[in-house]
């Protein structure tokens, strides 16, 4: 089932690529946004574990969203050793954007299954991010 899950999210993130592609990002920075679409701040540390990604792996995609104007780093309040990434404004444009993608992508896709099987599917995402 793992590998599967593997597979899967290869091909969503292919599929999704292939569709925003006009946005000019990659898979990873794709993914970084999507996560930080509801507009909650977050750690490197607690987007790489979203993304499932390394804090060292996620600054040069980091690096890259920046120099785009896409987030900001700060700190975090009261903890300043923090560093705290956030959408700009552009960059919560370009999210919406994202989320729509993902949202009309999973709508197409799940059409056609139960929503017993869906809802399985979903418990076991569940269990697996637990």
């Amino acid at each position: 089932m793992i590998l599967e899950l593997q597979r899967a999210t290869h091909a969503t993130l292919q599929v999704l690529s292939a569709r925003l592609v006009d946005l000019d990002l990659t898979p990873s920075e794709l993914n970084a946004l999507g996560n930080l679409a509801d507009g909650t701040g977050r750690t490197v540390s607690e987007l790489g574990a979203a993304v499932g990604s390394r804090p060292t792996t996620l600054t040069g995609v980091l690096d890259r969203l920046e120099r785009r104007g896409l987030i900001t780093r700060g700190t975090r309040p009261g903890d300043r050793r923090a560093v705290l990434i956030t959408l700009t404004d552009d960059g919560a444009a370009t999210a919406a954007v994202i989320t729509r993608a993902i949202a009309d992508l999973e709508a197409e896709t799940l059409a056609g299954l139960p929503a017993a099987a869906v809802e399985g599917a979903l418990a076991v995402l569940r269990a697996l991010t637990r």
